[in-house]
């Protein structure tokens, strides 16, 4: 049986902006854009992806000038259409992503929306190609972010957000070579190839040491049985200290469907998925505001969702002390005819942080598993979580309403597949 509370409570938390001022300056977080130009424009920008597993995984970016009502078509003459559109990382007034629109290849993508609409790409900075997670980055403030590249993995990279342009790198073979070196099971490492997050002023970036050879390598092969983070100054660009997750594997992944997210007064929570690419052992851990360590009093186990620990969480949104998570409803299966990616059992609820209960969010189904989308959005005040079925029939952002625990459609989308991202910015 599946712990899960059936009481619904008047919430006593305020819906209120989003990683407010509470959070340090030196957080990673993404504050929607404000209204204080009041002759400034803003854009609502929506991408969907119209192929889902295999290929190229291609759709389209398309903005409006208000919130999207009703059943809509994302395809118009100013969208743009191209690959890898299964999810985006806003930041300020331009969509960054892991792939090339154009081509697929690896790196990091800019896209930016001009004051009549058109969607473009604004910049491409190539990685090293052919190893997923190559491009994984993060980016701490207009000038400076950091990434992955597999042609020196054992080295973050440094780049500049607004020009796309790379301007120098942290080694970091002392942090990586602390353990393992000898160990001939050890068939790859890296450093900051699938999480890397920025809170207080300092690079939290995940060591991975791989155990298999071919095309998944560095993915649910891990040689360690547990998860080892590198906390990095960024003033000084020096390797600090190393902090340990127990009895788990698999931290995050490699797409923009980060796993992590920040409460409202600064807490970090990411996810760990488990053994395997079907789960076993999954976690959502927390490192509190002002601190760089694990908080080894809390983590929600997979276990406490469903005691059978068969499967784990894709996705997690934080505000004001409130948790959304997206869950499997049946044990998961892999291979083409699964269904961890293509049949509707992934369901969102509302979990208690401290008493652990999930409780359902109802008027939402259960749906096709997120990949790289973002489970959830703060738009103007209020969150919005994003819904799309196998067959199409529900795909679209629901308004969450926190004090009921209910959520009721604010849009849909018949045409240009399913939505993969929503985000409200400024445009010059």
């Amino acid at each position: 049986m599946k712990k899960i509370s059936k009481i619904v409570g008047l919430c006593l938390l305020v819906i209120g902006v989003l990683f407010a001022t509470a959070c340090s300056s030196d957080d990673e977080v993404i504050k929607e854009p404000g209204n204080e130009n009041p002759d400034a424009t803003y854009k609502y920008v929506l991408m969907t992806l119209s192929e889902r597993v295999v290929g190229s995984k291609a759709g389209f970016v398309s903005a409006y000038d208000e919130l999207p009502s009703g059943l809509i078509d994302n395809i118009g003459g100013n969208s743009l259409q191209g690959n890898n559109m299964g999810g985006f990382i806003p930041f300020q007034n331009a969509l960054y992503k892991k792939y090339s629109t154009e081509d697929n290849a690896n790196g990091i993508e800019k896209i930016a929306v001009q004051p009549d609409g058109k969607v473009y790409t604004a910049g491409f900075l190539q990685t090293g190609q052919g190893m997923p997670g190559s491009g994984n980055f993060v980016i701490a403030s207009q000038d400076l972010g950091f990434y992955w590249d597999m042609d020196e993995p054992l080295k973050i990279q440094k780049f500049d957000p607004e020009s796309l342009s790379r301007i120098g790198s942290l080694d970091m073979a002392e942090a990586v070579n602390e353990r393992g070196v000898d160990e001939e099971g050890i068939t790859f490492r890296s450093i900051g190839r699938k999480f890397l997050a920025i809170k207080e002023g300092k690079l939290f970036a995940d060591l991975n040491y791989a155990s298999s050879v071919g095309g998944q390598q560095g993915f649910w092969d891990d040689f360690y049985p547990d998860v080892y983070i590198a906390v990095i100054d960024i003033a000084t660009e020096k390797w600090e200290k190393t902090i340990t997750v127990k009895n788990t594997g698999s931290i995050a992944y490699v797409n923009e469907n980060r796993m992590y997210n920040f409460d409202s007064n600064g807490d970090l929570y990411f996810i760990t998925q488990g053994r395997s690419a079907l789960g076993g052992q999954a976690k959502i851990n927390r490192i509190k505001a002002n601190s760089t360590d694990i908080d080894s009093s809390w983590a929600i186990e997979y276990s406490d969702f469903d005691p059978s620990d068969e499967g784990k969480f894709t996705g997690v949104f934080l505000h004001d002390g409130m948790m959304i998570v997206s869950a499997n409803t049946e044990p998961l299966t892999g291979g083409p005819n699964g269904n961890i990616n293509t049949q509707d059992i992934w369901k969102l609820y509302k979990v208690d942080i401290d008493t652990k209960e999930f409780t359902a969010i109802e008027g939402i189904p259960a749906a096709r598993n997120q990949g790289a989308a973002e489970l959830a959005v703060e738009l103007d005040g209020n969150i919005y979580l994003r819904v799309g079925t196998n067959t199409g029939d529900v795909n679209g952002y629901f308004l969450y309403d926190q004090a009921t625990n209910t959520a009721t459609e604010a849009f849909g989308v018949d045409v240009g597949g399913l939505v993969s991202g929503l985000y409200k910015m400024k445009v010059e």
